[in-house]
C-alpha cells in the first residue's frame, strides 16, 4: 500500500501526459471522442482557478483523513456533473466566476486553519462549489462536441487533480509535511484571492 501511495503522483502525471498527447490525434474531428472527451478532459486543467480548487479538495480530504479522504473527491465530480447539466441547458446560476474563485479561497483557508467540520458540512461545502465549476464546464461545451464524452473527460481529469491533492496531502502524517500541506492551502487561498480580484 505504501509503495502504491508513493507511485500515485507519478502515475497520475504519466496518465495526464498520455491523455493530453491524444488531443493531437483527435483535434480536428469536431465530435466523438476527440471533440468531446479531449475537450472535456483539458478544460479543467487549462484553468488555474479550476486546478487550484480541485487540488484543494484532495488536500483537504487527506487532511481530514478517513472517510473524507475518499468522500470529498467523489462528491465533487458527481455534483459537478449535475452543475454541468445546468450549464448545458443554459439555466441561470448567478455568480459562477465568483463562486469558482471563492472555492479556492475558502477551501485553501480550510486547509490553512486545519478546519475539521463534520463530514456532512465538509461535503456540503465541496458540493456547493462543485456546482459552479460544473456549470462553467457545461456552459462552455463546444457546439460540435459529444456531450457525454465531454462530461466523462472533465470528470476524469477532475478525479486526477483530486488524486494529486490527496497524494500531496498524505504528507500530513509527518510534522514537516503537515506544515507543507497547510502552506499549500495558503498558496491556493491566495491564488483564489487573485482570481477574485482579477489579477490572474
Amino acid at each position: 500500500m505504501k509503495s502504491f501511495l508513493r507511485a500515485l503522483p507519478l502515475g497520475a502525471a504519466i496518465l495526464l501526459i498520455g491523455l493530453l498527447q491524444a488531443e493531437h490525434a483527435f483535434a480536428h474531428t469536431g465530435d466523438g471522442f476527440g471533440g468531446g472527451f479531449v475537450s472535456g478532459f483539458t478544460h479543467p486543467i487549462l484553468g488555474w482557478d479550476h486546478v487550484a480548487a480541485m487540488v484543494a479538495v484532495g488536500l483537504w480530504g487527506a487532511f481530514l483523513g478517513r472517510p473524507a479522504i475518499w468522500i470529498l473527491p467523489v462528491v465533487f465530480p458527481l455534483v459537478m456533473a449535475f452543475g454541468a447539466i445546468l450549464g448545458v441547458l443554459g439555466l441561470p446560476v448567478p455568480g459562477v466566476e465568483t463562486g469558482i474563485a471563492l472555492s479556492a479561497v475558502v477551501l485553501g483557508a480550510m486547509i490553512v486553519f486545519a478546519a475539521k467540520p463534520p463530514l456532512w458540512m465538509a461535503g456540503g461545502l465541496v458540493g456547493v462549489f462543485a456546482i459552479f465549476h460544473g456549470y462553467a464546464h457545461g456552459a462552455e461545451l463546444p457546439a460540435t462536441a459529444d456531450a457525454l464524452g465531454y462530461v466523462v473527460g472533465f470528470v476524469i481529469s477532475t478525479g486526477l487533480l483530486h488524486l494529486i491533492g490527496i497524494a500531496f496531502g498524505l504528507l500530513v502524517k509527518w510534522p514537516g509535511g503537515r506544515a507543507a500541506v497547510r502552506g499549500a492551502g495558503g498558496v491556493i487561498s491566495l491564488a483564489g484571492i487573485a482570481f477574485l480580484a482579477g489579477w490572474a
